[in-house]
């Protein structure tokens, strides 16, 4: 039995609630679509964005594998490239892959951590991430809503991160349905210490240091990071009234970590990770907190050269709250909607992973894991008379065990093979919503629902051949699933005037996928300078792959009612106001293509391009057949990515970057279109002594209107303005 985690009480307290300031925001039309287009063809990659694969990744097997043997869609983004990418977030250096996205155009820096679950091109965005994110092998998705907070993450100390699209189910199972994003931290092996600080628009100001300590019995990590911003406006000029005010935030961060050898043959770590933040979301009522403990112990073990093994536990305890509200139709007043001021969650969970190796030409990697959470939501609602009147308690538990193996081998001199093989076994217990009235304590709903449980089978293929030194092919296809998370099952809620209900007997989503990639590198990379020296990038490399994914019983908030009116399922609506549900659709499928160029012209200089074309529709839907044929919602058709980057003389470095965004629907029926967005970003660093370094960020330089949400009222939400920062980063 996997054991049952106990609910505490609140982490959270208080009023998130602050001055803010007034935000700039300005439209400019997109005029670099045939520019971006042409360089997906055949420009290059910058290193100081998505970077050439490393001589090992992790992600795809769970366990090192040379880069030239995966089968698998892998982009990797190296320490100078996290640093050196023009973004104040983390997310937002990730969005060099045309196919990451959060579930709305927002990144962290203005999002409601609600809506930062992870999109992988495009398979369905949902505040509930589709995809899973993991930091050094623990999930980082949400044990209630399975979003993904990315302000939990510092850059300073980062080494890697790897972006699986399109695999790893086999290897990670539940919530890896469109892929997999791990975060891998340093871990240095002398004394090092690192800082920053970062000054620039809107009020926005961070610090953040990294220490690490070696002892005569082990080594001490610690890192720290403060971080605030009075924000901006998220309602376009246009719309914006008296009550909409700038969207604030503040976090703080601790990480410690200990790692101690027990042997030639074995180690061990344990980290403790504590994190605060609130944020405020556009209007003086709404705004949200959270906050996380989380200690994780890892062992390591290579007894012999034909065989390794990692085994992890965690523990997780989060809370969160949020508040949200009516605004009316002059945006000069706000009535308040709903006082989520409870989410108490926790999640425990185990992972084994063993690697042998048979000779030089094929190993099986094999394990198991375990994953256990627990949580609700405690609001009120109902605003009547200047005060809430009914209370809501809704959550349950959900576990998952599974059980993996992986083998790949040499099927030719130059073809290889791998297969897997994943079943997870699940379960849902607890479940249960009550609604009462706050007076009387009366009870006016009290559904316990009933426990359900099911398993979920995962195999994969893929194949990787090399016909010469220039050309590098590969094909993958698996089955992968995802288990509605417990806000999708059991949480309602209402946002201005829109109603969505939950769904307790939502079906686990599957996906069928494939795809197939080419790789021509025509020049080959140089030979090393001396030996052992690390071998430069190539001069010039092209990519394309072809992906299909056919998506079952994929959750979407389908849309019932239209306001005004009482309705059933959804209750009451306003005029304007939309009532929803969250439905299985019984079938969709994204397929298209995927390009991309790296060009190292020199040393000094470097381009790279990519490009995603995207087809995302709803193919069967017997809960509304009038949603057959339509795109699905946050899916644009087309986006791409343009960067370079120039050591120019003078010791300065230029990393800049543009983007587009094609058109998308914000809603399952199509009727509100968001417009394409071209957007420009440029980050300089000079290095100023032995030890310290001057960096610019210059995030949206054009000032360009991002239509991040749109209502059926008409009123439309933007994403960051230009955003100017500057700072300087010292190492010794």
């Amino acid at each position: 039995m996997i054991p049952q985690p106990r609910l505490g009480p609140s982490l959270l307290a208080g009023d998130c609630r602050r001055p803010r300031l007034p935000s700039r925001v300005s439209a400019l039309r997109p005029t670099l679509l045939v520019l971006l287009v042409a360089a997906s063809l055949g420009a290059p990659s910058a290193h100081a964005q998505t970077v050439a694969l490393p001589a090992e990744v992790v992600t795809a097997t769970r366990t090192p594998q040379p880069a030239a043997q995966v089968a698998v869609s892998v982009r990797a983004f190296d320490t100078e490239a996290l640093r050196a990418s023009p973004t104040a977030t983390l997310d937002g250096a990730l969005r060099s892959v045309p196919g990451f996205s959060l579930f709305r155009r927002s990144d962290s820096f203005s999002a409601n951590p609600t809506a930062q679950g992870v999109s992988l091109r495009g398979l369905g965005p949902s505040g509930a991430s589709r995809s899973l994110v993991l930091l050094d092998g623990v999930p980082l998705n949400d044990p209630f809503g399975g979003w993904v907070a990315w302000t939990k993450v510092a850059r300073e100390n980062l080494a890697r991160v790897e972006v699986v699209q399109g695999g790893g189910a086999s290897a990670w199972g539940n919530a890896a349905l469109g892929g997999v994003v791990q975060i891998l931290t340093q871990q240095p092996s002398v004394q090092t210490t690192g800082a920053n600080a970062t000054f620039g628009d809107f009020g926005t100001r961070s610090a953040e240091m990294v220490h690490t300590q070696p002892g005569v019995l082990g080594t001490f990590d610690l890192g720290a990071q403060v971080f605030a911003t009075d924000g901006f406006s998220l309602v376009a000029p246009e719309r914006r009234g008296p009550i909409d005010v700038a969207a604030w935030s503040r976090h703080t961060l601790l990480n410690l970590r200990w790692r101690q050898p027990l042997g030639e043959t074995l180690s061990w770590s344990a980290a403790f990770r504590s994190f605060a933040e609130q944020r405020g979301n556009g209007t003086p009522y709404q705004h949200n907190g959270s906050r996380e403990r989380s200690l994780a112990v890892n062992f390591a073990g290579q007894p012999v050269d034909t065989f390794g093994w990692t085994a992890t536990a965690y523990a997780q305890d989060q809370g969160f709250s949020s508040t949200f509200s009516s605004v009316n139709a002059t945006r000069t007043a706000e009535t308040p909607a709903s006082d989520q001021f409870s989410v108490p969650s926790t999640a425990l969970g185990a992972t084994w992973t063993g690697t042998w190796k048979h000779g030089r030409d094929s190993r099986t990697s094999a394990g198991a894991d375990a994953r256990t959470t627990r949580g609700e939501t405690r609001e009120y609602f109902t605003f009547v008379a200047g005060s809430f009147t009914r209370l809501r308690v809704a959550g349950g538990q959900q576990a998952d065990v599974g059980v993996f193996a992986l083998h790949e081998r040499a099927l030719a001199p130059q073809l290889r093979g791998t297969a897997g093989v994943r079943l997870n076994s699940w379960g849902e217990t607890d479940g249960h919503r009550r609604e009462s009235d706050r007076a009387t304590g009366i009870a006016s709903r009290d559904d316990p629902y009933a426990d359900r449980d099911g398993t979920a089978f995962s195999p994969s293929l893929g194949l990787v051949w090399k016909p010469d030194a220039a050309w590098r092919l590969r094909a993958n296809t698996q089955q992968a699933f995802r288990c509605p998370t417990l806000n999708e099952l059991y949480r309602p809620f209402r946002q201005g005037a829109n109603v969505t209900e939950a769904n307790p007997t939502l079906r686990t989503e599957s996906v069928t996928s494939a795809e197939i990639g080419v790789e021509w590198t025509p020049f080959g990379p140089p030979t090393p300078p001396s030996l052992g020296a690390p071998t430069p990038p190539a001069p010039l490399t092209l990519a394309a792959t072809a992906f299909w994914n056919d998506l079952h019983d994929a959750v979407g908030n389908v849309t019932l009612a239209r306001g005004p009116g009482t309705f059933p399922i959804v209750g009451t609506l306003a005029a304007g106001g939309l009532g929803r549900q969250r439905l299985n659709l019984d079938r969709t499928r994204t397929q298209g293509a995927e390009l991309s160029a790296t060009w190292n012209v020199s040393a000094a200089c470097s381009f790279n391009a990519a490009a995603l074309f995207n087809d995302a529709t709803v193919r069967r839907a017997t809960v509304a057949p009038t949603l057959v044929g339509k795109q699905v919602a946050q899916v644009p058709r087309r986006s791409a990515t343009l960067g370079a980057t120039w050591r120019a003389p003078g010791q300065l470095t230029f990393t800049p970057r543009v983007r587009w965004i094609g058109r998308q629907f914000e809603d399952d029926e199509n009727n509100l279109r968001l417009g394409e967005g071209v957007v420009p970003d440029l980050g300089v660093t000079r290095p100023l002594t032995k030890h310290l370094t001057l960096f610019l960020t210059l995030e949206n330089l054009t000032d360009a209107r991002v239509e991040t949400g749109r209502s059926a009222d008409g009123v439309v939400n933007v994403g960051t303005p230009r955003l100017l920062l500057g700072g300087v980063r010292g190492s010794w």
